[in-house]
């Protein structure tokens, strides 16, 4: 079976994969993936500089991530062009795993984490989709603690995203992280088996 997993920024989604796989899930990390697609050589690095020029990249050729954010944070249209070079690259990469899972393990659970699962509309790709619950006030504490960032800055971020609320109500499972890890861990227990199950 193949469900997508998500949630909104600072929800808690690396802890709740990381149980995923504790309980025999296989994972596909889009983060993961998003880094790997803007290593040194990878054609969407080539266009990035392209587009965005040489100071996107450190002297040794990596990515310089904070160039990047700084222009493409507060530019919606920079912000969709990179997203138009990146999103194709990891959903095709994440495509390839996604298959060779299922030639390995035909009857494992897949579970494919992306933060942005509704705003990129790919939700057709899954057999369903949990999303990962915290209230957009405990999302800004986590990211300014987490990030070192103001209110401010932290609530921008959040509002970037779909509504937390509204992820909830689409979701076919709900996962709420803003209790204690072992509240989290029950649920994800309870999960893996209800899905084992169907």
């Amino acid at each position: 079976m193949l469900i997508g997993l998500t949630g909104g920024i600072a929800s808690g989604k690396s802890t709740v994969s990381a149980l995923l796989v504790k309980y025999g899930a296989l994972l596909v990390d889009a983060d993961q993936v998003a880094r790997e697609v803007v290593e040194p050589g990878q054609p969407a690095l080539l266009q990035i500089v392209s587009q965005f020029g040489q100071q996107m990249l450190h002297e040794d050729g990596s990515l310089n991530r904070q160039a990047l954010g700084a222009v493409v944070f507060s530019n919606a249209d920079k912000r969709k062009q990179l997203e138009g070079i990146t999103h194709p690259a990891i959903r095709a990469k994440m495509q390839q795993q996604i298959q060779l899972y299922k030639q390995q393990q035909p009857d494992a659970l897949i579970v494919a984490d992306i933060p942005l699962l509704y705003e990129t509309k790919q939700t057709h790709l899954y057999e369903g989709i949990a999303v990962v619950y915290v209230p957009a006030t405990v999302q800004i504490e986590r990211l300014m603690k987490r990030n070192g960032l103001s209110e401010a800055e932290a609530t921008a971020r959040v509002k970037l995203q779909m509504d937390i609320e509204e992820k909830k109500k689409l979701a076919d499972w709900v996962i709420d992280n803003s209790s204690t890890l072992q509240h989290t861990e029950q649920q994800v227990i309870e999960l893996v088996q209800r899905l084992r199950k169907e």
